[in-house]
């Protein structure tokens, strides 16, 4: 609720950090107006721009100090590097760049190649990942086993106007609620042949994840009902597969899960 930020600035707070889309809701932050609120408090604004990457969305655009990025996830694409990436002007990341030189997080010279070879490839790959998301997401609206879906360019998402304005497209991510609770969700996801079960996202190939029971599990149920994280809530991180196989694996699933 960003109508509430101005109660949550004190004296000493002196950064703003936020990811959107948000994970695993994809949920929309007006960029542009935290920027503005940033300025007004003095604050630095850190965007998480991982689900989004620089091709969809660029948030120094819209005020954004320093923008940070999981480089393991689209920018690499292929699921072989570890890697992160710190971007802003260079007197606010001096000292990162002397901590990371010095400390050892700095990348290997070939893990910097493979990303650098990777980026050729990003806009190419992100197209693909973001219309078999849309079609995707379209297709199991409807579907009356699915309690939710949640998708950025669904016109059904409470954010979709905001969406359209500051991204170029979705986004590869959907996060899919199905009815029947936890035992329906690991019935689920042990019915998928084609897609992976893993926490990780942005691969070329489709990923599942329960977020409950794996990256969210340190969360008490009472704080993850606050950002709306339900038991039967699966995040899908669509692949570069043709999206009717990746379909066809996610609906026999559906089907045999009941």
């Amino acid at each position: 609720d960003c109508q509430n930020w101005d109660k949550l600035v004190q004296a000493n707070t002196r950064m703003l950090f936020l990811d959107t889309p948000s994970n695993p809701g994809v949920e929309i932050i007006d960029l542009e107006w935290a920027g503005k609120f940033a300025a007004a408090h003095n604050l630095i604004l850190v965007v998480d721009n991982c689900f989004a990457t620089p091709y969809l969305q660029q948030p120094a655009k819209w005020g954004a100090h320093i923008v940070t990025h999981s480089a393991t996830k689209y920018i690499d694409g292929q699921g072989r590097v570890l890697g992160g990436l710190i971007l802003g002007k260079k007197e606010l990341i001096k000292e990162v760049q002397f901590f990371t030189r010095h400390t050892g997080p700095s990348i290997s010279p070939f893990n910097a190649w493979v990303l650098s070879k990777s980026m050729e490839t990003l806009a190419v790959r992100m197209d693909r990942h973001c219309g078999n998301a849309l079609k995707i997401a379209t297709y199991f609206e409807g579907n009356p086993e699915i309690e939710a879906v949640r998708y950025p360019f669904l016109k059904s998402h409470p954010q979709h106007d905001l969406a359209l304005k500051q991204m170029k497209a979705g986004g590869g991510i959907i996060t899919l609620t199905l009815k029947g609770g936890l035992a329906r969700a690991q019935r689920f996801i042990d019915q998928l042949q084609m897609i992976s079960i893993t926490p990780n996202l942005g691969d070329s190939r489709s990923i599942i994840t329960h977020p409950a029971s794996t990256t969210h599990s340190k969360l008490s149920p009472e704080e993850r009902a606050q950002v709306g994280i339900s038991d039967g809530l699966v995040r899908l991180s669509v692949g570069l597969e043709h999206y009717e196989d990746i379909l066809k694996d996610v609906e026999r699933a559906i089907e045999k899960s009941k």
